[in-house]
């Protein structure tokens, strides 16, 4: 009876520490969630009606686990990803037909950016304490302190100021991060320049025309062959990347249909982890074939 007594003395007094075990071990099994079986479906729509329960899911966790980085890491990625893929994309194919409507789901990209910053902060303040305010204030020396580790939080938190940036050509605050979401991506292509098979050169066509160091178009196309390199030509991405962000700005019309030729001409099997991605990136290459005469000046 003493001992049934112990063992369940031990039970009640261990139960915060079992929910504890529990929730951090339920926080390592939803970390990385929203890739695997995400990003190898073949199908966008399916995957964006799932997103949103998988998302609030690992956020309700995430306030039971508040210093569990891997779980903040995926909140970070997969909230930018959701809002690029299913709140702004379905928004800028309203922009030509339906400016209010596209109006509207930017302004709801705005809110899920501003969500997936708060995570993408909350992990690198785990990481390196003080990064929020440091920055801003000691940029160079906090970036000395990263390493390999740390270039997938690098790169989604500069993906994510970028997108928020990329929409807010009114935002002065907004626009005045520029230099620091730029300083997260040149400090991430340092550490590891081939991680995601050139994700961040992909990144760099993008930003590098919005330099204000002369030269960004040049620039940006080295970053191109660079990420096709990488990527032994089975990503889509740094097709649309050069086309929308150079070809587009240069109006070369013959070059920008090429681009989305070539994008459309990838085989999505090719690289199966990153089947959902060269779904996205064709579906946009179709979208702007269909709308060349929006987007060019005869």
């Amino acid at each position: 009876m003493r001992n049934a007594l112990c063992l369940l003395f031990v039970a009640l007094m261990s139960t915060g520490c079992i929910k504890k075990i529990a929730l951090n071990s339920m926080a390592d099994a939803l970390s990385g969630s929203t890739g695997g079986s995400f990003t190898q479906d073949d199908d966008l729509e399916f995957v964006g009606d799932a997103l949103p329960f998988a998302l609030k899911t690992m956020e309700a966790i995430s306030e039971q686990t508040p210093k569990h980085v891997g779980l903040k890491e995926t909140l970070c990625s997969g909230t930018t990803q959701y809002a690029m893929v299913y709140v702004k994309w379905p928004a800028d194919q309203l922009r030509y037909d339906d400016y209010s409507g596209y109006e509207t789901g930017i302004a709801r990209t705005k809110k899920f950016l501003d969500r997936s910053e708060r995570f993408c902060m909350a992990a690198l303040e785990l990481k390196h304490e003080g990064f929020a305010e440091r920055i801003y204030s000691d940029t160079d020396a906090l970036m000395a302190e990263m390493d390999e580790d740390d270039v997938l939080l690098l790169y989604w938190t500069g993906a994510t100021w970028l997108a928020r940036i990329s929409i807010s050509k009114d935002d002065m605050e907004a626009i005045g991060q520029l230099p620091f979401a730029a300083t997260l991506m040149e400090r991430a292509l340092v550490l590891d320049e081939d991680w995601g098979k050139g994700a961040l050169h992909d990144m760099m066509v993008l930003l590098e025309p919005n330099s204000p160091m002369p030269g960004g178009l040049d620039r940006a196309r080295e970053h191109f062959e660079r990420a096709v390199e990488l990527s032994n030509g089975t990503l889509a991405s740094p097709y649309v990347s050069l086309g929308t962000s150079v070809s587009y700005s240069e109006q070369k019309k013959d070059e920008f249909v090429e681009l989305m030729e070539k994008a459309l001409e990838v085989d999505p099997l090719a690289s199966p982890e990153d089947q959902l991605a060269n779904l996205y990136a064709q579906a946009q290459a179709r979208f702007y074939l269909d709308h060349l005469d929006d987007l060019f000046l005869e």
